[in-house]
C-alpha cells in the first residue's frame, strides 16, 4: 500500500509536474514540494518552470500569477476555495475609480492581489522586493498603493515618501499586537524579533527586523543568534527549523491563516490525478497583468 506522499511522487512523474508550496503551507505539504518559498521566490520559480503541469500549494492569487506567467502550461490548485481576504478587499473597478481621482498617479499593487487588480497596475511588488522596486520611482511621483496599507506605510516610511494607501490588510497579521511581542521578548530574552511588514505599525516598531518570509529564512541562516521570535503565520516555523536544526524559533503568537491550511496531501494527490481544479485567467486580463508582474521581475 502506497502512502499519499508516494502516490503524489508517482503522479508527479507521470504528469511531468512541479509542486510549488508557500512557506505558510502545512509541514507535510512543504515536505513534498519541489520548491518552497515566499511570494517573490515562487513568482520567480513559476516564471522559469519547464514542467507541463504546475501544482500551486498556496492561495488563489498565487496560482493566478503562475497561470499568467505560464499560459501554455496547466496550473492546478489543490483547493480552489483557498482565497486571500486581503486580495479580495479591492476590485479592479474600485482601483479604476481611485485612479480616476488621481490622474497621472502610478498604480502599484502588492502581489497579494487578484489578476484583475494587477491588470490595472503599472507594477507589482512583494514583501521581499517592495523597498527595492518602490525606490525606482521619483520621490515626488504620486503613487497609489494597494491593497495592503501596512506594507505600503512600511515602505513609505523607509523611503521617506507618502502613498495613497488603500485600507486593506491581512487579517492574520493584523491579529499580532505589540503586547504579544513584549510578552515573547520576556519569555525569550535576547532573541531577536522578526515580523512581517504586513503587521500593524505598532508591531513593526516593536520588532528588531521587518522581513518577508524569505527574508526571515535568510536572516536566520546568517545570524549568530541561536533563538528567534517570529511574528508571521506559523507555517514558516517548519522551514526555519528544518534549515537551522541547531537554532530555536518561537512564535510571537499563534497566527494561523485558515486558507493556507486548506491544502492537504490528499488534495494535492487528487488534483494531480484528476488534473483539476485548473486555474485560468482571461487573456485580456492576463496580458495586462503580466506587464505589471514582468516589470517587478525586471527589477533585480
Amino acid at each position: 500500500m502506497q502512502t499519499t506522499a508516494e502516490e503524489i511522487a508517482a503522479l508527479r512523474r507521470e504528469r511531468n509536474a512541479v509542486i510549488l508550496a508557500h512557506n505558510y503551507e502545512r509541514p507535510e505539504v512543504q515536505d513534498i514540494a519541489d520548491f518552497t518559498g515566499d511570494s517573490l521566490e515562487l513568482a520567480r520559480k513559476a516564471a522559469a518552470v519547464e514542467a507541463d503541469v504546475i501544482v500551486f500549494c498556496g492561495v488563489y492569487f498565487m496560482a493566478e500569477t503562475a497561470a499568467i506567467l505560464n499560459p501554455s502550461k496547466t496550473v492546478l490548485i489543490p483547493d480552489e476555495t483557498a482565497g486571500c481576504p486581503m486580495a479580495d478587499m479591492i476590485t479592479g473597478a474600485q482601483l479604476r475609480e481611485l485612479k480616476a481621482q488621481h490622474p497621472g498617479a502610478a498604480a502599484v499593487c502588492y502581489v497579494n492581489s487578484t489578476a484583475e487588480v494587477k491588470a490595472e497596475c503599472d507594477i507589482c511588488v512583494t514583501s521581499g522586493n517592495a523597498e527595492r522596486v518602490m525606490a525606482t520611482f521619483p520621490k515626488d511621483r504620486e503613487i497609489i498603493f494597494v491593497p495592503d496599507r501596512h506594507l505600503g506605510s512600511h515602505i513609505a516610511e523607509k523611503l521617506g515618501v507618502s502613498y495613497i494607501l488603500w485600507p486593506g490588510y491581512c487579517p492574520t497579521h493584523a491579529r499580532l499586537t505589540a503586547k504579544q511581542v513584549a510578552a515573547a521578548r520576556a519569555a525569550h530574552p535576547g532573541a531577536p524579533v522578526l515580523v512581517h511588514p504586513e503587521c500593524p505599525k505598532e508591531v513593526r516598531d516593536a520588532a528588531d527586523e521587518r522581513l518577508s518570509t524569505g527574508g526571515m529564512c535568510a536572516f536566520a541562516r546568517t545570524s549568530p543568534a541561536q533563538e528567534f521570535i517570529v511574528g508571521t503565520e506559523t507555517g514558516i516555523l517548519h522551514r526555519l527549523r528544518h534549515e537551522n536544526p541547531g537554532k530555536k524559533f518561537w512564535p510571537a503568537a499563534e497566527l494561523v491563516c485558515p486558507n493556507m491550511k486548506k491544502t492537504t496531501l490528499e488534495k494535492v494527490r487528487d488534483c494531480l490525478r484528476d488534473l483539476s481544479p485548473v486555474v485560468t485567467v482571461p487573456e485580456e486580463i492576463a496580458v495586462r497583468a503580466k506587464r505589471a508582474i514582468d516589470a517587478m521581475l525586471s527589477v533585480g
